[in-house]
């Protein structure tokens, strides 16, 4: 498994690559990136650890599912809203102009946003497939890895201003 996860979380140098001059363009991105990555493991993991600590003790069951999940959506939701405060504050208060600061918090909005349902999705998936939902830690952790930089790419390209 661990060899698998190391496999499919190199394809992030591949998103690396073919974004190279955006990262050239705005070193912004690359001196936030691995607190965007990482906050986007951690907050998937806390979902994941959640949710596979309600399947142990049954609180969370089959028919409970769906609505934990919408929970689960409004609290990404106001996680996001709390980290990116912090997030763009960060950016800012190491001098970096508010565009690059709002392209940064955008950007970590939607990695927050995107991992706390993934991780709490990922254990339920593995759970009704019959897999321990105790893999969903590190399985998240590694999707979120390479998610958050696609998704930092992707928001960073459409936010930030090309060069004149």
């Amino acid at each position: 498994m661990l060899v698998g996860l190391l496999l499919f979380q190199s394809c992030s140098s591949f998103i690396l690559t073919s974004y190279s001059g955006l990262l050239q363009r705005h070193p912004v991105i690359v001196s936030f990136l691995t607190m965007l990555v990482g906050a986007g493991g951690n907050a998937g993991n806390q979902a994941a650890v959640l949710v596979i600590r309600g399947l142990a003790l049954g609180e969370i069951h089959v028919g409970s599912e769906g609505a934990y999940l919408l929970t689960e959506m409004r609290l990404a939701a106001q996680i996001a809203l709390v980290l990116t405060c912090c997030g763009c504050a960060r950016v800012l208060l190491f001098g970096y102009p508010l565009y690059d600061a709002l392209a940064i918090a955008a950007s970590l909005a939607a990695i927050v946003a995107v991992s706390i349902v993934l991780g709490a999705l990922l254990p339920l998936l593995l759970h009704r497939a019959s897999i321990d939902p105790a893999h969903a830690g590190a399985t998240i952790q590694v999707i979120m890895d390479l998610f958050g930089v696609g998704i930092t790419c992707l928001v960073c390209s459409a936010l930030l201003p090309e060069p004149a």
